[in-house]
């Protein structure tokens, strides 16, 4: 009977190598550091929505115009955009195996979110700043 290498190596060794250990704990600190900011960030957009509510754009004008609140718009914008992003990172590799179907899943994931992200903030920046609407 010959003995393997394998036979031989550390259950460390054996697990080196078999699973995507690469980004995994980068990936639970964004969510978890999103997640608390986004804290404040929602119970801000609560209010801000219940304030704007009785008045609709004109409202949302108004608010905006205050530069505390433009910059809280975006930041929640920025902060959903990036939780949303690594979280739906994370599912796709934990449940798509097939390698070409979670490349472009993963591609389409960090598209999404940049494009959106982007959108609403030229959106916000839009309503906040009018002299830059070219009106």
């Amino acid at each position: 009977m010959v003995s393997t290498s394998k036979q031989h190596r550390t259950d460390m060794a054996r697990a080196r190598g078999l699973g995507a250990a690469h980004h995994g704990v980068n990936h639970f600190i964004v969510e978890r550091a999103t997640s608390v900011a986004l804290v404040p960030l929602c119970l801000w957009a609560v209010w801000a929505a219940l304030k704007i509510a009785p008045s609709g754009y004109d409202g949302a004008v108004q608010l905006l115009a205050s530069p505390i609140n433009a910059v809280l718009a975006i930041l929640l914008v920025l902060v959903s955009a990036r939780h949303t992003s690594v979280g739906m990172r994370v599912v796709i590799e934990d449940y798509i195996d097939v390698k070409t179907t979670r490349v472009a899943l993963l591609l389409l994931n960090t598209g999404v979110a940049g494009l959106a992200a982007a959108i609403a903030v030229f959106s916000i920046l839009k309503v906040a700043l009018p002299g830059l609407a070219g009106h």
